[in-house]
């Protein structure tokens, strides 16, 4: 009975389709640590004592257990052969519905900012932007960044093509000019939030401002992290011309990143700012 039990096993984990995947401690634990990353954010925002410190504390739990999960997965791909064709299928489902969610998210930030911009109320004097508030230059910054976002999805795209045709060096270059891109960008939003004449309290405008282009600030780090982390992938020889799948979806969220950032330079800098004033 015990030599049946053990065959099935075998014969199981061989022929399943899925990947079952072992018991893990790491979901766990970053759960935990993203509760408590959002609850001390509150906590330090609002000037609470020691706020900051545990904010600190719970994002460096949460990389620690992202970093953890990631190699595990890591190596069920690379070393134990869990994802085979049909995984990869599934994953990529996965991922596709994943991407449809966060347009349903960027979506609910459009409406929000179109709401207000339509039909201003008459708190902010049935004006967009409302008066008091000078929108920022449409072909300042935020052109500048648009061209940074775009060549940066050129150029991951050409490491992808790259890869396919096992040239290396092309690979390489494009991840790289990829990663130096979207830090720039990044660089850049920052310096325009420092520079900007108003703030998020300031009136349904700010709001619908900061919440629309941090959202979108936050998916390009995002982004450049998982980025990067193919990119130590690829130093360690981990991506193949058969089997790249993290480098995909990598490419495949950065792509709805490129897209996500065209609508928002249309409507919140063109239109509803400049385009307006």
């Amino acid at each position: 009975m015990t030599n049946f039990n053990l065959n099935a096993s075998k014969a199981t984990s061989q022929f399943f389709p899925s990947h079952l995947v072992d018991r893990s401690l790491w979901p766990l634990m970053l759960s935990l640590s993203l509760f408590s990353l959002a609850i001390s954010a509150v906590l330090s925002m609002h000037g609470y004592a020691y706020g900051g410190q545990l904010f600190i504390a719970a994002g460096i739990l949460t990389v620690a257990g992202m970093l953890n999960w990631w190699q595990d997965v890591i190596a069920e791909a690379v070393y134990q052969g869990h994802h085979t064709k049909r995984v990869i299928a599934g994953i990529l489902q996965a991922f596709n519905l994943f991407i449809l969610s966060e347009v349903m998210v960027f979506l609910s930030v459009f409406w929000a900012y179109a709401h207000s911009s339509l039909s201003p109320a008459i708190e902010i004097g049935m004006v967009w932007p409302p008066f008091g508030i000078t929108a920022l230059d449409a072909f300042g910054l935020p052109f500048l960044n648009t061209l940074l976002l775009l060549s940066s999805g050129a150029f991951i795209t050409y490491a992808h093509h790259s890869l396919i045709a096992n040239e290396r060096y092309g690979l390489i270059a494009g991840i790289i000019f990829t990663i130096l891109m979207a830090t720039i960008f990044t660089s850049f939003q920052y310096l325009e939030y420092v520079e900007a004449g108003f703030s998020f309290a300031d009136s349904a405008y700010g709001s619908a401002f900061y919440a629309s282009t941090g959202l979108h600030g936050l998916h390009v780090i995002v982004g450049t992290i998982f980025i990067f982390i193919q990119f130590i992938r690829l130093l360690k020889s981990q991506l193949t011309t058969g089997h790249h799948l993290g480098l995909e979806l990598s490419i495949l969220y950065w792509h709805f990143v490129d897209v996500v950032w065209l609508f928002l330079f249309a409507m919140v800098y063109y239109w509803g700012g400049g385009a307006s004033a």
